[in-house]
């Protein structure tokens, strides 16, 4: 199964970020084109690329992580210190499955290529 899927698991509360707007774009040079926009389902899931639209290159996914925290009632600033979380990489071959997990909180996170 090849395409581009994430997961976002919020620290602070423990479990899954349900709900949470994620924005794809291929990027080319200073070009950007947007690919989806959609939001994560009740497991804090989103497949965000089928495997035959997902091509080699750069890609940027950005979380609404700010609305997601004030939504949850966690304590956060005003403005929120996360608002648009931005995770830029690459995609090297089309034939694997690309998986970008976020870990989050309200002051934090991490991601990595998972599987």
């Amino acid at each position: 199964m090849s395409g581009l899927t994430t997961h976002i698991l919020d620290q602070a509360a423990g479990k899954p970020a349900a709900n949470v707007g994620v924005r794809v774009s291929r990027r080319d040079g200073d070009q950007e084109q947007a690919l989806a926009e959609l939001r994560t389902d009740a497991d804090g899931r989103a497949r965000l690329v089928a495997g035959e639209d997902l091509q080699i290159g750069r890609y940027r996914l950005e979380f609404a992580i700010g609305e997601h925290f004030k939504a949850s009632g966690a304590p956060v600033s005003d403005p929120p210190f996360l608002d648009i979380v931005v995770i830029d990489f690459s995609v090297s071959n089309t034939e694997q499955h690309w998986h970008v997990p976020l870990l989050v909180s309200p002051y934090g996170y991490s991601t990595y290529r998972g599987s």
